[in-house]
């Protein structure tokens, strides 16, 4: 039915509908008021504008009126043989990689990576350059490029010589006949960690046993050495958490680098410590507790690290001359070669070989202090005389020169030039942090107390049930 059929209908429908109507309805709609008028007639209005609408809504189209044109062609399918010859015909390469492993000589590093390549290997040996790659540390991720035949196209690796250096990738590409080595700086992406530990035996244990390198819990103790002697201190259920960088390039970890906060239980006492850059902008810093306190010390509690004191400050029967004497140091028994250290920043005063103490070191410290270092195997060649050291530098190597029976470190603390005892001597503390800098230091401490509240849920857990599993053997052991 067409649109205008419709309306027509709908005319019919509206004339029907008021044809019935009596007359006395008419002469009664005229002899009402004004107001009765128009509110009928606005009735009527709103009645024809509903029918209105109901004719004028849209009209499904019939599928029947619909109109359908089948088209049809022809495509042309391209031809499988041609494609295969076009991929046969294409140099195909591919992709390897493996990693370093120890013992590993070039030849067994190229077989791993599908490199049959006489004139690659060659170059390999023969470039200054390119023979990094034969000193590779285990671990280190190789990636090969490789042709049909295996010959070389791309060897790429990525080279990491020192703690701070930065990490290059080293690549040896394929010209012609001809090889190329270049360096490219290397794209490190650095990461934060946080791990937790309990002490069982020593530091060292424990951090292997939670993954933590070594060298981050050699940071452990010069981060804590002004407070913990980790020779003597430590106890059988101590725990720590420590968060540090880490730094990595294509998901291959490369080192690791400054702790950034640590805490330390000792004994039930807490120990910690936030990195805090110095304000000067120079790139040092120092570790602060969270009230904003230096943790530097004046001097350290131990010129060396993981030691046994075998002699203490007191009165004692000389090994040597048979007599009572007073000990006026310390001695710290360690194997010959022992790294020493400086306890506080200060100036060589004295570098050479003293009578019954052998080769010695004095090194004279700001006011009325001074320390000495006795018995050494060897001097560190930078330990001159007017030279200036800090705090932890190597100033020398234990021995048992001069008046020794046996390797040790006699280490003195002179105040005025008198001997004092360096395990209770009172020692100056660095001034604390204050006014616009305590404020950014509270800054940087609010997030590292963010990171560690992270570690106060199963983590922790697990700490506090290793630490009282690694004290339960004594407290057995003492019931019976």
């Amino acid at each position: 039915m067409s649109l205008k059929d419709k309306f027509i209908n709908l005319r019919s429908s509206i004339k029907a509908f008021f044809s019935p109507i009596p007359a006395r309805v008419y002469a009664k709609f005229a002899d009402s008021t004004p107001k009765t008028r128009i509110v009928t007639a606005s009735a009527v209005v709103l009645t024809l504008l509903a029918f209105g609408a109901a004719g004028v809504a849209p009209i499904t189209t019939d599928p029947d009126e619909v109109s359908v044109k089948a088209i049809s062609a022809e495509l042309e399918l391209p031809s499988l043989g041609e494609q295969i010859a076009k991929l046969e015909a294409q140099q195909q390469l591919y992709v390897a990689e493996d990693k370093m492993r120890a013992g590993d000589t070039l030849a067994s590093l190229l077989n791993r990576l599908g490199v049959d390549d006489d004139e690659a290997s060659n170059f390999i040996k023969s470039d200054s350059r390119a023979r990094a790659v034969l000193r590779l540390k285990a671990g280190t991720s190789v990636q090969a490029q490789t042709s049909n035949d295996g010959v070389l196209q791309m060897l790429r690796a990525t080279i990491v010589d020192g703690r701070d250096d930065t990490p290059r990738n080293l690549v040896i590409q394929r010209d012609g006949d001809k090889f190329t080595v270049a360096e490219e700086t290397a794209t490190v992406e650095r990461r934060i960690e946080m791990h937790t530990g309990v002490i069982r035996s020593s530091l060292f244990a424990a951090t292997d046993a939670a993954d933590i390198p070594d060298s981050v819990a050699s940071q452990i103790v010069a981060m804590f050495g002004t407070n913990i002697n980790f020779s003597s201190d430590l106890k059988r259920g101590d725990h720590f958490n420590v968060a540090y960088e880490t730094f990595w390039q294509n998901g291959q970890f490369l080192r690791a680098g400054r702790i950034l906060a640590g805490e330390f239980v000792n004994g039930g006492k807490p120990f910690q410590a936030v990195w805090f850059d110095d304000p000067a902008g120079n790139g040092q810093g120092g570790y602060y507790g969270f009230d904003g306190k230096s943790l530097k010390k004046a001097f350290l509690k131990s010129p060396i690290a993981f030691t046994r004191i075998s002699s203490g400050f007191s009165m004692r029967m000389h090994p040597i001359l048979g007599k009572w004497k007073k000990h006026s140091g310390v001695d710290f028994a360690a194997a010959t070669g022992t790294p020493i250290h400086a306890t506080a920043d200060g100036v060589i005063n004295f570098a050479g070989v003293e009578s019954g103490y052998g080769n010695v070191v004095i090194i004279k410290h700001d006011g009325k202090y001074s320390t000495v270092y006795a018995h050494m195997s060897r001097i560190a060649p930078s330990s001159r005389k007017g030279n200036q050291v800090s705090q932890g530098d190597v100033i020398g190597y234990v021995g048992m020169t001069g008046w020794a029976t046996g390797p040790h470190l006699h280490y003195e603390f002179r105040v005025d030039n008198q001997p004092r005892d360096p395990l209770s001597v009172a020692v100056p503390t660095v001034t604390p942090l204050a006014g616009a800098e305590l404020q950014r230091f509270k800054t940087v401490a609010a997030d590292i107390t963010h990171r560690f509240n992270l570690l106060s849920g199963s983590e922790v857990a697990t700490v506090k049930a290793m630490a009282a599993a690694a004290a339960a053997p004594a407290t057995k052991l003492a019931a019976k």
